[in-house]
């Protein structure tokens, strides 16, 4: 399966592809960000420049299902306003395409990808990294917060609904997340 993550944002919105290719592996198919305010001063053609490379990425693509980050925070109303528009175009932009959109929250993303729900962006940066081979030696974190939320969905749906007794059950069942 494909999983597309999106990180929306009306000034830098980024995103990430990712194909399962074996019970808990991926592999990124291709990630980036849309830098709008480069562009655009105006709100409706910067969302329209997301909307655009949205469907872009997916009609390239062609992934099975969307994820999301849900908002529960924004350091006021009007950047809330904001991130809502953005995140609608991105929502607008899989349904289009009939791609089906699914939210998680930010520690559930963090919690899936680091295994601690209050990881800080550089160590889901890491995490991200390190789990998709990726080499880039430049931080990214649009990009890698997209990717993330990829890496979320896609393990789980590829994870039965049941968590791990103990820390050594989890390692047994997940060698692939242990860095030696």
């Amino acid at each position: 399966m494909i999983f597309m993550g999106i990180d929306p944002g009306s000034v830098i919105c980024g995103y990430g592809v990712i194909e399962k290719t074996g019970k808990d592996t991926f592999k990124v198919l291709e990630y980036g960000v849309v830098e709008a305010k480069k562009h655009f001063d105006s709100m409706p053609q910067r969302l329209g420049m997301i909307y655009e490379h949205l469907i872009a990425v997916i009609d390239r693509t062609l992934p099975d299902e969307i994820s999301l980050e849900a908002t529960f925070y924004a350091k006021n109303a009007q950047s809330l306003i904001k991130l809502s528009h953005a995140r609608g175009v991105a929502m607008l932009a899989g349904n289009q395409r009939s791609v089906p959109v699914i939210e998680y929250s930010a520690k559930e993303v963090k919690r899936a990808v680091t295994g601690n729900g209050n990881a800080s962006k550089e160590q889901v940066g890491f995490m991200v990294k390190s789990l998709l081979h990726i080499d880039d030696d430049h931080t990214f974190f649009d990009s890698t917060d997209a990717l993330a939320v990829a890496l979320c969905h896609g393990m789980k749906r590829s994870t039965p609904k049941q968590s791990a007794k103990s820390w050594s059950q989890f390692i047994q069942e997940n060698p692939n997340r242990i860095k030696k």
